[in-house]
């Protein structure tokens, strides 16, 4: 049977009703569970077992995984969520970023263990993400801050009145905007990263020994792939942060 490389890079990108382990036969998911939603699940369970059984939050001297953490957690805040809606907002939203970031980065670095797949190349799961921080940018200003607030953000200062008509409207669609913006340079980037990987493993297939060198390559996108799944999960933290900001703090 010839070997279909566009068949085998889809077959581990798609989402399906399967989950394939090692040596096992393939895991039939429920009618309500496809194999993202189920990492989805995993990376929020994990996630719980380590913030509340593993970390321990009130160490006077972090050590370990709990440093560890720390460092993340003390970035995310100060210079992320401080940074963007300032010191007493920053504040309040933290929990909410750090929550984001790890979220992301979890299941980022899940699709890069054989045995999961990355939710985060889901377009549906990266969307779902990026309609939090739109929810946070539009009912979250009106609630904190009113109505009136919310559309004073829309208004450039120093604008004429018959301009503002129009750029008004402009600035309420950009918010969509940027949430699509958020959605598809996640999507794109996890997603593209591990096409390129199957992509480089499907020639050595194809072509046998002779391309066998090309694994050195891939072994080298695989280790970029950590760094870009730090850096993504980074990217969506800061600019869902400051898009949020722009929006919620008046003074931005």
């Amino acid at each position: 049977m010839e070997f279909d490389l566009a068949d085998y890079i889809m077959h581990h990108m798609v989402n399906s009703k399967e989950w394939h382990l090692p040596f096992f036969p393939p895991i039939q998911l429920p009618g309500f569970l496809t194999l993202h939603g189920l990492m989805v699940i995993l990376c929020a369970v994990f996630l719980i077992v380590l913030f509340c059984l593993v970390y321990r939050k009130h160490e006077r001297v972090p050590t370990g995984i709990t440093n560890c953490l720390e460092v993340f957690v003390l970035f995310v805040r100060d210079e992320i969520s401080i940074a963007c809606l300032g010191a007493e907002g920053g504040r309040k939203m933290a929990p909410f970023f750090c929550t984001v970031f790890f979220f992301i980065l979890g299941m980022n670095l899940m699709g890069l263990i054989p045995i999961f797949a990355t939710a985060t190349a889901n377009i549906n799961v990266t969307a779902a993400l990026a309609l939090i921080t739109l929810g946070f940018m539009i009912f979250g200003t009106i609630y904190l801050n009113g109505i009136k607030v919310f559309f004073k953000a829309l208004m450039p200062s120093g604008v004429p009145g018959p301009i503002l008509v129009i750029l008004m409207p402009i600035e309420f669609v950009s918010l969509f905007i940027k949430s699509f913006a958020l959605t598809i340079r996640l999507f794109a980037n996890l997603l593209a990263g591990h096409i390129v990987i199957f992509s480089i493993l499907g020639i050595v297939v194809i072509v046998g020994l002779a391309a066998l060198p090309a694994i050195l390559l891939a072994l080298f996108i695989y280790l970029l792939e950590i760094l870009v799944a730090f850096l993504q999960a980074y990217i969506f933290t800061f600019l869902s942060a400051m898009f949020i900001g722009q929006v919620l703090v008046s003074d931005h």
